[in-house]
């Protein structure tokens, strides 16, 4: 029998748009919107649904105000809380990227994942923090500390990378030698240097991982920093790197698959990179080389 599973990606302007309001009113209506399409999601099927990157709210790391600690919170706490809710409701597992404080001056970008009976499973913290120009990240973003964990779930295990996690293949191989089946990776990238790296690195990682993937992307402009174009085109693959579905460069939507988990199976026993692995051999990986 197989196991198919209907996974769906939520892509989202910033329904605010005016990065000047009150943050509590910014994360407001951005939380208004997303309950509106995980319902709808819900009315097309989807079992296990992700969120993007931080997506109570803006993308505001152009910028270096403190104001936007503000939008921190406990991981559980209350936007997990709502979101245990719908997927109560909904039997849907929810991927849930969040800015969480930890404790005073202690922040990180992390995820937290629900199962469908609405169990909160635990979170991941993104590992790997860019800092360039326009992307001040580690101003606001410490380092993750969980590791790569995976979270069994009602309908398939499930692992989360976040947006700038995907250039790093390391982390994407643990997530399967942990036994991830589908791997979310929320973002929020937008056009330019690495846009042609979007539909190549995350298949790649299907494909030497054999597992499904599933990479979100927010659309629009975000004021006032107008920081370049969001370019969407959330996508699902499979293990062999075909696309299943994919969004739109500029439209809110909600991008579905059916993605049977059996073609893992399939797929790894024609291809076994995790038989011919040589770990042995790794060990300059792990040391602090030129």
């Amino acid at each position: 029998m197989s196991r198919n599973v209907t996974v769906g990606l939520i892509q989202a302007s910033d329904a605010a748009n005016d990065g000047d309001l009150p943050v509590a009113e910014i994360q407001k209506q951005a939380l208004d919107k997303h309950v509106v399409m995980i319902e709808e999601a819900a009315k097309q099927g989807v079992q296990i649904l992700g969120l993007q990157e931080i997506f109570n709210g803006p993308y505001f790391c152009p910028s270096q105000d403190a104001k936007w600690y503000d939008a921190a919170e406990a991981i559980p706490g209350p936007t997990t809380e709502v979101m245990q809710e719908l997927a109560k409701k909904h039997s849907m597992v929810i991927v849930v990227p969040l800015y969480e404080r930890q404790q005073a001056g202690v922040y990180y970008n992390s995820a937290a994942v629900v199962d469908a009976d609405g169990s909160y499973l635990g979170k991941y913290r993104k590992q790997h923090i860019p800092h360039t120009s326009g992307f001040w990240e580690k101003y606001f973003f410490k380092p993750g500390n969980l590791g790569y964990p995976v979270f069994k779930t009602r309908y398939g295990t499930i692992g989360v990378y976040i947006c700038y996690d995907r250039h790093f293949p390391e982390g994407a191989r643990l997530l399967g030698l942990a036994g991830a089946e589908i791997v979310f990776n929320p973002s929020a990238t937008v056009a330019g240097l690495s846009q042609y790296l979007w539909k190549l690195e995350q298949p790649a990682h299907a494909v030497a991982n054999g597992y499904f993937l599933a990479a979100s992307n927010r659309v629009g402009i975000e004021k006032p920093w107008n920081l370049g174009k969001f370019y969407g085109t959330s996508y699902i693959v499979d293990p062999r790197g075909s696309f299943l579905a994919t969004g739109s460069e500029d439209e809110d939507e909600i991008v579905v698959a059916n993605c049977d988990l059996d073609m893992i199976e399939e797929v790894r026993r024609v291809w076994q990179f995790y038989r011919d692995r040589r770990p042995e051999t790794y060990g300059d990986m792990c040391k602090l080389l030129p």
